[in-house]
């Protein structure tokens, strides 16, 4: 992994003086039950968890907690990445095994790491990978319900494969993003984007048809981008939305606003992060 050289806001540059020790930590976790990354009051977060237990292990020390990127309630990450900057110097080679330890079972600590100092884990991020696992047929064993998505129609997995295709290149996905009127650039560029079989039918979870994911390569997305993507290739699938006016809202030739219903978020990944 390599470390880009990114410039650095004075409010960053203010926690680098009172917080001098940072690290950079890979995370793991699935996001059935919680509402997202970032913190907020009242309910159950990914970051709050990773607070409330570095708290408790650095006895309270100072230090603060910064993503790569946020998730959605109810998206999973594979291998994602967050920077601990702390007032206190930690042990690495304890770190990982102790703080699992306290963790829930379904968040785990992948990988520690000095950061540089010139590192910036918002700027520097080189591109992201996003995955998302459905199957479609009659309703399936809850079992399968944090991670996979079945959607009870029958769906034209073709006609999907050549959607996936058209998203890939610089493209203005105006018609592809939640709340637009507070964005003023919606050109993103897509390295690659794929939809493929990825296990065999699960007659045990009564899921009568293989499991599929989509798949999605870029440098940076909008707010709920990729299940907005997601969910027109489904309405493409189900013939409630053709190719052409699919290319239209590619081209940012429709109204601003999503051309679809979001995808629900149980399906998605945040697969890979890399710097």
């Amino acid at each position: 992994m390599k470390f880009g050289i990114g410039s650095i806001p004075y409010h960053e540059k203010n926690i680098m003086n009172s917080k001098p020790f940072r690290y950079l930590f890979g995370v793991q976790y699935l996001g059935y039950k919680y509402h997202g990354w970032q913190v907020q009051p009242g309910v159950k977060t990914i970051q709050g968890l990773l607070n409330r237990c570095f708290s408790s292990w650095l006895d309270a020390a100072n230090f603060s907690i910064l993503g790569a990127g946020r998730t959605d309630a109810g998206v999973s990450c594979e291998h994602g990445y967050f920077e601990l900057c702390s007032a206190r110097e930690i042990d690495m080679d304890r770190v990982l095994e102790e703080m699992n330890s306290y963790l829930p079972v379904d968040i785990k600590l992948l990988s520690v790491k000095p950061s540089p100092s010139h590192f910036n884990i918002i700027q520097d991020v080189k591109g992201k990978e996003y995955r998302y696992y459905f199957s479609y047929g009659k309703k399936p064993h809850p079992f399968s319900s944090p991670y996979l998505v079945v959607f009870p129609e029958v769906l034209n997995l073709e006609v999907m494969k050549l959607g996936a295709e058209l998203f890939v290149g610089s493209s203005n996905f105006q018609n592809f993003c939640t709340k637009p009127k507070e964005i003023s650039d919606f050109q993103r560029d897509i390295d690659s984007c794929g939809l493929e079989v990825v296990g065999e039918a699960r007659p045990e979870w009564q899921i009568d048809q293989p499991v599929y994911c989509f798949s999605v390569r870029g440098k940076g997305f909008l707010r709920n981008q990729v299940r907005l993507m997601m969910g027109a290739l489904v309405d493409l699938g189900r013939g409630e939305l053709d190719l052409a006016n699919f290319q239209k809202a590619i081209n940012g030739e429709l109204p601003p606003g999503p051309i679809c219903h979001k995808a629900p978020a149980e399906g998605l990944v945040l697969y890979e992060v890399w710097f």
